[in-house]
């Protein structure tokens, strides 16, 4: 199959400033360069295989096209680079194939194309040879219209692509399935996006995705490239913004995948102190390499390029930038300062958010980082680790902390939900009622909340309000909006029977209108990330258990006030300061019947009073009802005309 006339091309298919870029770790769009690219050479149709592999001794392709033998395809090795390359004249898109790698030990490996873009359906692990540029795109008004995210809503739907739905066999969806069934739900919810679990292509269903062997493959369970294009792209069109989750901190030890790639520790760290994630059974990305942070980050551009994704969520980001991540500290290695910081993470964390808003400087990037680590959001420049979103595990640790609390107790533990907003404008926050919380025995968040059923349904109604209502941006676990009962089950779709159920149709429609609710009031998002946009009315009612506090928008008249009782006990003429005298309307109660609330009656709108209260000088007096949230709009006074 292969004629020399053809292979004088690789000079100019690898060229030295991609070596060099690759090699410095700046080559960030490698994709373009490495994996299996269909090309027309010499003026023959075929296709050129390029491979990073400086340690091998012979890497051949092995394929569907010459009987899974490799012994005549073997690739050439630029000299000087750890570069293999060779392109096959009459090789078709569609076919199977694989790296066979000769390492230093004499042993021949098979391996999947660490930069294929499409692989075969688990459990067979080949690369599949495919074009990805014949997708027509029609969402150019969303790439135009898209700008800065920090005044602006952000609601997002998290959800696992194979367990929302699936068919009555128990098959999944495709891509393209799933953009009929998803879209319009989503849009109904009024949520503004969607998160999606990785779907890096990975071996094991209930890894969920975070155990990945192709960083630049979508997962074929759902479908081929252009089918998970199309989804992205009805995203846009109907106005939804898609995040992807992504895992740049470790990988899978299967076979096929990256593990000992050339035969030796060449994707991972050498050291299996530095390698070794034992929590998880995977290894750690070496950090130190320049052509692994090439790999990485171009992985990153890639899915925001070729799949139009608006960001990405980075997941265990603590991971990376501590040795001793769920470690005894004798098993943990120390940097060259004897501290447990990688300095090689953090470096490379700053170098990927660089890379990535140079190239879209309107992406989210968010972190879930679960330490106190500073700066997450701050500028790489200014010694930041450059995101520009971090989740907000500990509000999310002490609200589910409280909101699992029996009544009785508290008013003794009231400070977890006055403490976070005492950092609430250290970062950029964004507020996570995530996947991890509800599997593993922690319970759904209906399960976690006490008391009668009615009351577990009054208390979903309130933590929901109260995360709307709190500093930061949003994100909720599919099944959450509609009280999914027990946790979430990774292997069959969410409990839908349940909206047969008039509880659950109620709390289902209390989201749909709290969404809706956030979305129409900008002192809810204009402000997430200024002090001035929050005011505390009542911090400090522990033994009644109540809070009080206001929202503020960019105009003088976007301000709410939100009370907010924890206890199964209605608060008559309960007196709370406010911030300005005027007409004070209830525009929301989580009480209402219509949304399964017990309906307890008070006027619809209050002028405040000249009553000093809470150091306010004007307050209101309100009805609470029992584990509630209301929300009172100020209305501005009218001018009287002149005569």
């Amino acid at each position: 199959m292969f004629d020399a006339r053809f292979e004088s091309a690789w000079a100019s298919a690898v060229s030295p400033t991609d070596i060099y870029l690759f090699r410095e770790g700046t080559l960030y769009q490698s994709y373009r360069t490495f994996g299996a690219h269909p090309v027309t050479e010499g003026g023959r149709r075929g296709v050129r295989f390029t491979v990073w592999a400086p340690n091998a001794c012979q890497v051949a392709v092995v394929a569907d096209w010459n009987g899974w033998k490799g012994t005549r395809d073997v690739l050439y090795k630029i000299p000087d680079s750890g570069i293999w390359t060779r392109f096959f004249p009459d090789v078709p898109v569609g076919s199977f194939y694989k790296y066979a790698l000769t390492g230093p030990d004499g042993e021949t490996r098979l391996k999947a194309d660490p930069y294929a873009f499409y692989a075969e359906v688990r459990p067979k692990t080949a690369s599949i040879i495919t074009e990805l540029d014949n997708y027509v795109w029609g969402d150019e008004k969303w790439i135009q219209n898209r700008s800065a995210p920090y005044a602006r809503p952000i609601n997002i739907y998290e959800l696992h692509f194979g367990t929302w739905r699936q068919r009555p066999d128990g098959s999944f969806y495709t891509y393209r399935e799933m953009a009929d069934l998803l879209i319009p739900y989503v849009k109904e919810m009024g949520y503004t996006h969607i998160e999606i679990m990785p779907l890096c292509e990975h071996p094991y269903d209930l890894s969920w995705g975070y155990q990945a062997t192709g960083y630049f493959a979508p997962t074929s369970r759902y479908g081929e490239p252009q089918d998970l294009m199309y989804f992205v792209d009805c995203c846009h069109q109907a106005g939804i913004g898609v995040l992807l989750d992504w895992v740049p901190g470790h990988f899978t030890k299967d076979d096929h995948g990256l593990r000992l790639f050339d035969g030796t520790p060449l994707f991972e760290y050498a050291d299996p102190a530095k390698a070794e994630k034992p929590g998880w059974g995977t290894l750690s990305f070496d950090f130190s390499k320049p052509e692994v942070r090439s790999f990485l980050i171009s992985s990153a551009i890639y899915w925001l390029e070729k799949y139009h994704f608006d960001g990405l969520r980075v997941d265990a980001v603590t991971s990376m930038i501590r040795y001793d991540f769920e470690k005894p500290s004798w098993a943990a290695a120390r940097n060259e300062k004897g501290g447990s910081e990688n300095l090689e993470a953090i470096e490379f964390l700053r170098q990927l958010n660089t890379a990535v808003f140079r190239y879209f400087p309107h992406a989210l990037m968010m972190a879930e980082e679960s330490s106190a680590w500073p700066l997450v959001t701050a500028p790489a420049h200014q010694g930041g680790l450059g995101f520009n979103y971090k989740w907000n595990m500990g509000w999310m640790n002490d609200t589910l902390d409280y909101f699992e609390t029996p009544f009785s107790e508290r008013p003794h533990r009231h400070h977890l939900l006055t403490f976070p907003i005492w950092y609430a404008y250290s970062e950029n926050f964004t507020l996570p009622l995530s996947h991890d919380e509800v599997v593993h025995g922690k319970k759904s968040l209906l399960d976690k909340m006490p008391g009668s059923y009615e009351q577990k349904f009054a208390g979903l109604r309130l933590l929901l309000g109260y995360q709307l209502t709190t500093p930061g941006k949003k994100l909720l676990f599919m099944g959450g909006e509609f009280g999914q009962f027990i946790e979430w089950r990774d292997q069959g779709e969410l409990d839908w029977f349940l909206l047969d159920y008039e509880s659950h149709r109620q709390i289902h429609g209390y989201c749909q209108a709290l969404n809706r609710f956030y979305l129409q009031e900008p002192a809810l998002w204009e402000q997430d990330h200024a002090p001035e946009g929050f005011q505390w009315m009542i911090p400090d009612d522990d033994k009644q258990s109540v809070i009080a506090y206001v929202r503020k928008g960019k105009q003088p008249q976007e301000l709410l006030l939100v009370l907010l009782n924890f206890l199964p006990e209605e608060r008559r003429e309960y007196r709370v300061g406010v911030p300005l005298p005027g007409r004070y309307d209830l525009v929301f109660n989580s009480d209402d019947v219509h949304f399964g609330g017990f309906g307890h009656q008070q006027p619809k709108l209050h002028l405040s009073e000249k009553t000093a209260w809470n150091g306010r000088p004007q307050s209101l007096t309100v009805t609470l009802p029992p584990l509630s949230m209301t929300v009172w709009k100020r209305q501005a006074p009218r001018r009287r005309a002149k005569r």
